[in-house]
């Protein structure tokens, strides 16, 4: 079972940055997409960014406006997730999924991580 694990989060103003970090107990992301999906308190999990396996294109959601940056480094394992000039609404548990499990990038994951939570406010 590949275990993924989160790390990163926790409490910035608003304008400020974080840096969320995925690492993977295996090679992953060398074959497999990665992704940044995250829910906030009382909503719905939802897809933020992902990044493909061999060409590196990358998705965003909507709300990210140019703000996110999703990358991977050359080991395979380890999914990054910039975060820039942050909104109160940008608040939410963050969560890492690896290998998408259909036929898009921001849909259904077969491995995910437990999250980490980052909360946007004075």
């Amino acid at each position: 079972q590949v275990q993924l694990v989160e790390s990163g989060g926790g409490v910035v103003q608003p304008g400020g940055s974080l840096k969320l970090v995925c690492k993977t107990s295996e090679r992953m992301f060398g074959s497999h997409t990665g992704a940044w999906f995250r829910q906030a308190p009382g909503k719905e999990r939802e897809f933020v960014a992902a990044i493909s396996s061999l060409t590196s294109r990358t998705v965003f959601a909507d709300f990210v406006k140019g703000r996110f940056t999703i990358s991977k480094d050359n080991t395979e394992k380890t999914l990054y997730l910039q975060m820039n000039n942050l909104e109160p609404d940008d608040t939410a548990r963050y969560y890492c999924a690896a290998e998408a499990t259909g036929s898009t990038m921001t849909g259904t994951f077969r491995y995910w991580g437990q999250g980490t939570l980052v909360t946007v406010g004075v």
